[in-house]
């Protein structure tokens, strides 16, 4: 690789707005100076000024509006997630403690939580037939939410039970915010199928264009998926669920013994 793409006029400019952004001279949320202006500025074509606003688009420090501009990419509190959040004490709470930053030792914030949800019976297909011990084409009950936090969409789950298992329930409810007083692991303790184990997968990848404009997403920004199986204590799977979380706002944390 020549030693320009390492110090060539645009590398010089992306290290000057680099530089803005992390001394706070170019705010969050605030907008770049046009391509042009840039190109006058440094005196370089204004092909040159775009590659440089490339480079940081390209390192997620900023964001590009088409037709607007540049703007630098707003960070989101991150909600630290691990296995303490399906304790059984915390079922019936909505409230959330997120975090300025990724650190383990950052300083909570509490959020008030909210979700739209829709639910209807499907046939489960053979991802969701396989989680909850079903045939393919058994009619399940569907249950799509997107989840807030102080009015900024965070992440999708839908989660799919057994019809036995939740009918006329408040499971069923599609109603917003969560199912009953307690939430969907409360109504299915209720039911004599208290969750007990949890298996949870997750994997990166970038989102759909209808899940940037679902959880207003910058540009560039990857999703974590998720997808998790509930079981009681004797093995029996209640519940498959699969979510979609922007990825600057989680951070999953585990504590776990070491297996043998």
């Amino acid at each position: 690789m020549s030693p320009e793409a390492h110090s060539g006029p645009a590398t010089r400019i992306a290290d000057d707005l680099r530089r803005a952004i992390a001394e706070g001279e170019l705010k969050q949320g605030q907008k770049l100076p046009p391509v042009r202006d840039l190109a006058e500025t440094y005196n370089v074509s204004r092909n040159t000024a775009s590659k440089a606003v490339a480079q940081l688009r390209n390192e997620g420090l900023i964001t590009t509006r088409y037709g607007s501009g540049a703007y630098v990419r707003e960070e989101y509190p991150v909600r630290r997630l691990g296995p303490d959040r399906y304790a059984r004490s915390r079922w019936a709470n909505v409230t959330v403690k997120t975090y300025p930053d990724e650190r383990p030792d950052g300083t909570p914030v509490s959020q008030q939580g909210h979700q739209t949800q829709e639910v209807e019976l499907v046939e489960a297909d053979e991802r969701t037939a396989a989680a909850l011990g079903v045939e393919p084409g058994t009619p399940v009950y569907e249950r799509a939410r997107v989840m807030t936090r102080d009015g900024q969409p965070t992440h999708t789950m839908t989660s799919y039970y057994r019809r036995e298992d939740v009918e006329g329930t408040p499971i069923t409810d599609p109603r917003p915010g969560i199912a009953g007083q307690g939430g969907g692991f409360a109504v299915l303790a209720s039911r004599g199928l208290e969750p007990a184990e949890i298996t949870e997968n997750l994997h990166a990848r970038m989102p759909t264009a209808d899940e940037v404009e679902l959880l207003e997403m910058p540009a560039g920004e990857p999703v974590v998926e998720l997808h998790r199986v509930t079981r009681t204590a004797d093995g029996r799977p209640v519940e498959y669920a699969r979510g979609v979380h922007a990825a600057s706002r989680f951070a999953w944390s585990y504590t776990f013994p070491i297996p043998d």
